[in-house]
């Protein structure tokens, strides 16, 4: 993953982030807040491992150098 296309993923979720602060409880904010970071990372952790080994055993990392 480039720097551009994790700018990219973070400025897609950029309106969310910035609509919790309507004036929710707390609860709210930080259950939504927590929804919105975790599916960011599901991203990021996803375009980062780029494919899956057909062994479910083996545990070795593809890294992609951007090279």
């Amino acid at each position: 993953m480039t720097r551009e296309e994790l700018m990219e993923a973070a400025g897609k979720r950029y309106d969310q982030l910035h609509a919790l602060n309507d004036g929710r409880d707390f609860y709210d904010y930080e259950k939504a807040f927590i929804k919105i970071w975790e599916d960011l990372g599901r991203e990021v952790f996803e375009k980062n491992i780029n494919t899956v080994s057909e062994d479910r055993r083996k545990k070795k990392l593809a890294v992609a150098t951007g090279k």
